[in-house]
């Protein structure tokens, strides 16, 4: 049973990675054109940033069509982020399902998007505490690939 958990969060780990890295080749900085870069792992909050401008943002990757909830990261410092005022980051999601693939810019997410969620006493970090971006669908949004 802990072995099948551990595969999993490996799978889910190297989708992310792997998704992050076809983000930053098939899409230019939303903002300015530039190319993306990714930034050291668990950097906080944000994936990629601009190679030419001050542009940062978030990047999941879900194995399914576009849906209106995408798990997000850890709670804490999402929390402190914006209680201190500072909006949530941009988020980009690569969708890749069969053989299709869209790749959505979501510029603003407001605070209400956000949704606490706490990890079971079983998981691998038993009660952690993480969040999931709510409502997607009826968020304004830019699509950036599409295959």
């Amino acid at each position: 049973m802990l072995l099948g958990r551990y595969v999993k969060m490996l799978n889910n780990q190297n989708v992310g990675d792997k998704g992050e890295l076809d983000v930053i080749k098939k899409v230019a900085c939303p903002n300015c054109g530039r190319k993306l870069m990714l930034l050291p792992k668990n950097y906080p909050l944000v994936d990629v940033q601009c190679t030419g401008c001050h542009f940062r943002a978030q990047i999941k990757t879900q194995r399914t069509k576009p849906k209106d909830i995408v798990f997000g990261a850890g709670w804490d410092i999402i929390e402190k982020t914006t209680k201190a005022g500072y909006p949530v980051p941009p988020l980009i999601v690569n969708f890749v399902w069969g053989n299709h693939q869209e790749i959505r810019f979501y510029p603003f997410i407001p605070k209400n998007n956000l949704k606490k969620r706490v990890l079971s006493s079983t998981a691998r970090r038993a009660n952690y505490k993480m969040f999931n971006y709510v409502g997607l669908t009826r968020l304004p949004h830019f699509i950036l690939y599409k295959n």
